[in-house]
């Protein structure tokens, strides 16, 4: 979501989404997370963890992470359920990677539109995901700059490989 809110904001066309069976937040310990249908509005989540423990759900960074988020949009939404079409995926984690692959492959390619799906792996923290969400908005840009993507995406993973240290896997799905 932190991603989410800086291409926003830099007026990109964004949707996010997990690919899991439900939300899973972190709990009081790893054995007790939190968990929550996709679509319970974020407000309904920072209201329960908040009467929850308050003090515990503030200080791990939950309830602040829970208020940007009302202020991206409604709720979690899953990505298995949408049907819009998009030219770029990016996501986080090599296992939510090959999860999107999945699910595209499992469905019907009617269009053939190309679908460019990228993992920059990041450690699922608040500051990791504050340090990653500048790095997507220069991926972002660097692929929108080189035109079609499906033309310069290589040079493109190649340049931004080389100017920021970080690596970066990518394949080609279709609709």
């Amino acid at each position: 979501m932190e991603s989410h809110a800086m291409l926003k904001k830099h007026g990109m066309h964004v949707s996010s989404y997990g690919v899991g069976a439900h939300v899973k937040l972190p709990g009081p310990s790893q054995k007790e997370p939190n968990v929550y249908k996709f679509g319970t509005p974020y407000k309904v989540i920072h209201d329960d963890l908040e009467s929850k423990d308050p003090e515990l759900y503030a200080r791990n960074g939950l309830l602040t992470m829970l208020r940007r988020n009302m202020g991206v949009k409604t709720a979690p939404e899953r990505f298995q359920d949408n049907r819009d079409h998009f030219d770029v995926v990016v996501t986080f984690e090599e296992r939510v990677m090959e999860q999107v692959i999945e699910d595209m492959n499992q469905r019907s390619q009617v269009t053939l539109q190309p679908l460019l799906v990228c993992n920059l792996d990041v450690k699922d923290s608040h500051e990791e995901a504050a340090n990653a969400a500048p790095l997507t908005l220069k991926l972002c840009q660097m692929l929108e700059q080189g035109g079609e993507w499906e033309d310069c995406v290589d040079e493109v993973v190649g340049q931004f490989q080389m100017e920021t240290g970080r690596r970066l896997t990518y394949t080609i799905c279709y609709y």
